[in-house]
């Protein structure tokens, strides 16, 4: 069983749909496919979507609706229900958002998430060697498998490739593209002639400014929300183009019921088996959401419903399309059709009866930072939003606004940066985004003073927001305001109790204003996270030092020698405990004593 997967690919992208991108490897494999021009995506993000896929299930039911949030235990996904029925399972993926820390490595015997290092960060694997991992976990195993194979490479930024010239306004885009078809066609070539089944699909589309909008998540329009799926399966499954929309939530069933397995009852989506077969696919609606617009600017979630020929999006000013009249959705016709409309809503009710809007998010900063790298502007699993706020239609040019504030931030241009998010900021005073970002841009440029009103207004409007939280602890402790640093220091910890900066640095702080046992407890939580850490080791020793248990710190500064042989910032570790020892003569001289410590103290220098 093959399962391949193309992040943001719009079906216009491939030769057989389009005709205007040649993408061979791909074409072939649909010509010996089902076809499915208009399977839907529930969420235009590369984790919540995915996620969808596995498990059958709407983001409202798996609980994940963001990038950076953990699937929860619970859901049965299809590498653990193929795995336990006797299938080698293996998982391949190219980008940052599917890592194994968010949960999707459930049942696979190997989940291969090693991604290339970058200036950001590791971010993607190129479509090439995704192929070559895959092949040779293949060929290692022995049937019956499950690989699922992953290519990131159509995501934002583009990068166009010289073997694939493409022109035009996308270029760049269609060149990825193009790219990927080539290591499916590598891949598809390796693996043995038989009765495979083998389905091709995608997580969500690309836009590229139509309806205002740039890139994916922000709206839930078919622009974003339509991509391909490929059935194919030879002897049982006939190769032909299938009208009916059908939706990733039944790529999971579907591919319960052609490899003989129970398909369960407890999922949204239904095999499409029937509708392989040339029959009526048993279910004419599908619901939609983005939480994007409210967990990254503090504006209106957006929900809707769609069927073959409408689609509802219950938004402030709520919109109806009649997608066989109007498939590129310009006219609202909700007015015409009010009767239309209440029948959909009725369909949003379980969604809107759902009052958790995610689970638990990952808490490290290093995450954060690579996801924002990536475009994903989420910054809080936050409560349920009040109905009152601005529809997102209407925040088109605040959007722009803050995308290129960010990209300018990321140049390091920060002035230039912090007066587009205040632009913004003019109009939207409690835009949390532009409230963080400004402060961060601030802090990066040496600012904390400036900084500190912009966080605390962020802390105030989105209380849940951990990185608020942190960037203005960040910004008192450099104004030496510690006593209100130690409160923000705490509300993180609070929020992200797995973050072993904000204990470090809350420990650091408690130390400063004299509340030693405070401070020791903080380190202690620290160094319990990350026990092999030489500077949390050593910190942690200084403050034993001062309470007066020097045993305790002895043992602690072992442990840090010891961790500048595993490696890591060996440099910067060193200087830590020399520095350390070099404020703590009598631990110094305890240390030279001991000839677990000697040796491995001897290439410090001591100022």
């Amino acid at each position: 069983m093959l399962l391949i997967t193309i992040d943001t690919l719009r079906p216009d992208a491939l030769g057989w749909i389009a005709g205007a991108n040649d993408t061979p490897a791909i074409d072939a494999l649909a010509r010996e496919s089902a076809r499915f021009r208009t399977a839907v995506t529930p969420v235009p993000l590369t984790l919540p979507a995915h996620v969808s896929l596995a498990t059958g299930l709407l983001p409202h039911r798996h609980g994940v609706r963001d990038n950076g949030q953990v699937l929860a235990a619970g859901p049965a996904t299809l590498a653990e229900t193929l795995r336990a029925g006797g299938y080698a399972t293996g998982a391949f993926v190219s980008g940052y958002p599917l890592r194994a820390l968010f949960g999707l490595d459930r049942g696979f015997d190997r989940y291969d998430d090693v991604l290339p290092g970058g200036t950001e960060g590791w971010m993607e694997r190129p479509a090439a060697d995704t192929t070559a991992a895959a092949l040779t976990w293949l060929r290692s195993v022995k049937a019956p498998w499950f690989a699922w194979v992953h290519y990131y490479d159509p995501h934002d930024p583009y990068t166009a490739h010289e073997a694939f010239p493409r022109s035009g306004p996308r270029a760049a885009y269609d060149s990825e593209v193009a790219y990927v078809d080539h290591a499916v066609g590598a891949l598809l070539a390796a693996l043995p002639r038989g009765p495979l089944v083998t389905v091709l699909t995608a997580d969500h589309a690309e836009s590229f400014g139509e309806h205002g909008e740039w890139l994916h998540g922000f709206f839930v329009y078919d622009t974003t929300m339509i991509v391909p799926l490929l059935v194919r399966f030879p002897g049982r499954v006939p190769s032909a183009d299938r009208e009916a929309m059908v939706g990733l939530i039944d790529v999971a069933p579907t591919i319960y019921e052609l490899l003989g397995l129970p398909v369960g009852r407890d999922v949204d989506g239904a095999s499409l088996v029937p509708a392989l077969l040339g029959d009526t696919p048993p279910a004419d609606a599908t619901r939609l959401e983005t939480l994007q617009p409210w967990l990254a600017f503090g504006w209106s979630p957006l929900r809707a419903v769609r069927t073959a020929q409408w689609k509802l999006i219950d938004a402030p000013r709520p919109e109806l399309y009649d997608l066989r009249r109007d498939p590129e959705e310009t006219r609202n016709v909700i007015d015409q059709h009010e009767a239309e409309a209440h029948r959909l809503r009725g369909e949003l009710a379980p969604v809107a009866s759902n009052r958790s809007l995610g689970t638990e998010r990952v808490s490290d900063p290093a995450v954060q930072a690579r996801l924002e790298a990536l475009g994903y502007l989420s910054t809080a699993t936050a409560a349920v939003p009040p109905g009152d706020l601005p529809d997102p239609k209407d925040r088109l040019r605040e959007r722009r606004t803050l995308l290129e504030a960010e990209a300018l931030l990321r140049k390091g241009a920060y002035d230039d940066a912090v007066a587009r998010f205040d632009a913004v900021l003019a109009s939207d005073p409690d835009n949390r985004f532009a409230l963080l970002r400004a402060g961060m841009a601030l802090l990066k440029a040496g600012d904390p003073k400036s900084a500190a009103p912009r966080l605390e207004r962020a802390v105030t409007v989105a209380p849940e927001l951990a990185e608020a939280h942190y960037a203005l602890a960040d910004a008192l402790t450099r104004t030496r305001r510690y006593e209100a640093a130690i409160a923000e220091w705490q509300a993180t910890t609070r929020l992200q109790p797995r973050r072993v900066a904000a204990w470090s640095n809350l420990g650091t702080v408690l130390g400063l204003v004299g509340r030693l046992p405070d401070a020791r407890a903080a380190l202690e939580r620290a160094v319990a996270l990350a026990p092999e850490d030489p500077r949390l080791l050593v910190n942690l020793a200084l403050v034993e030092r001062r309470v007066g248990d020097d045993a305790a710190a002895a043992g602690h500064l072992l442990a840090a020698a010891r961790g500048l042989e595993a490696g890591g910032d060996r440099a910067g570790a060193a200087r830590a405990l020399a520095d350390a020892l070099a404020a703590a003569p009598e631990l110094r001289a305890r240390a030279a004593a001991d000839p677990r410590l000697a040796p491995l103290l001897q290439p410090l220098r001591f100022p």
